[in-house]
């Protein structure tokens, strides 16, 4: 029971600041907050994605490229220009990591106003951080494991980020309904999304690339909307109105 909940947690914790900070922040900018505020979220993403963190500057960019070129030859992730899933995925790691290291070419306008903080993206992104992390989690299973087969879980730990990253950027544009017309592929995976905390309403968000609520019909329930309006209820964060539209 212990690893089933702890387990459980790192997905969606893990998730939260993917669909929280590195996504509707950091790519979309649907709110602000503070310097201090925006730092507090970088130690967060980096406590809780843990093996796998994501810098918030490279994800931020990479992702709105997604929506200036989505289903192109110039997209990051398209599954219409990849012949499977892990030919996308590794597209997407060498992406990734030319912005990390600086050796893009991408324009200046995709990098306005990403948040960037370099000693957290070097802590994050260290081997030492990583492995780190990794070494935690087999401990944690060592203490608590009570079958075998509970140590399958362990990979998913380790790349706990990119694997909520490919269930959207491959399933939810090949499977699901649609809401909206839109130039590209995307879909929304789940009707009511229990599993992605609002990211599988990918339709929706790519017809509205600026509203912080994913979910448009009766049934489609964003859980990490009423998140942001309690955050910013508390002042932690402010919304942007009349953003719908404004992807960056």
């Amino acid at each position: 029971m212990i690893i089933l909940l702890f387990f459980i947690a790192h997905w969606y914790l893990s998730l939260l600041m993917q669909t929280f900070f590195l996504h509707r922040y950091a790519a979309h900018k649907m709110f602000t907050m503070s310097p201090a505020w925006e730092k507090t979220f970088y130690v967060c993403t980096w406590i809780f994605q843990g093996s796998s963190f994501l810098s918030p500057y490279a994800y931020g960019v990479m992702h709105r490229l997604h929506h200036a070129y989505a289903d192109t030859e110039d997209d990051p992730h398209s599954p219409s220009f990849s012949s499977s899933l892990t030919d996308m995925m590794w597209k997407t790691k060498n992406y990734y990591n030319n912005i990390v290291r600086r050796t893009d070419t991408i324009e200046a306008k995709f990098k306005k106003g990403v948040p960037h903080w370099e000693f957290m993206e070097k802590i994050g992104d260290s081997w030492f951080s990583r492995l780190g992390w990794g070494i935690f989690y087999v401990l944690f299973y060592m203490q608590f494991a009570t079958h075998w087969w509970m140590y399958l879980l362990l990979p998913i730990h380790f790349l706990m980020g990119p694997v909520h990253g490919a269930i959207i950027n491959w399933y939810a544009h090949k499977y699901g309904y649609v809401n909206f017309e839109v130039n590209d592929t995307a879909k929304n995976l789940l009707p009511f999304d229990f599993l992605m905390m609002g990211e599988s309403y990918h339709n929706n968000h790519h017809k509205y690339g600026g509203r912080a609520n994913f979910g448009f019909k009766w049934h489609e329930f964003d859980p990490t909307y009423p998140f942001i309006l309690l955050l910013n209820k508390l002042r932690i964060i402010k919304l942007k109105p009349n953003n719908d539209l404004n992807y960056m």
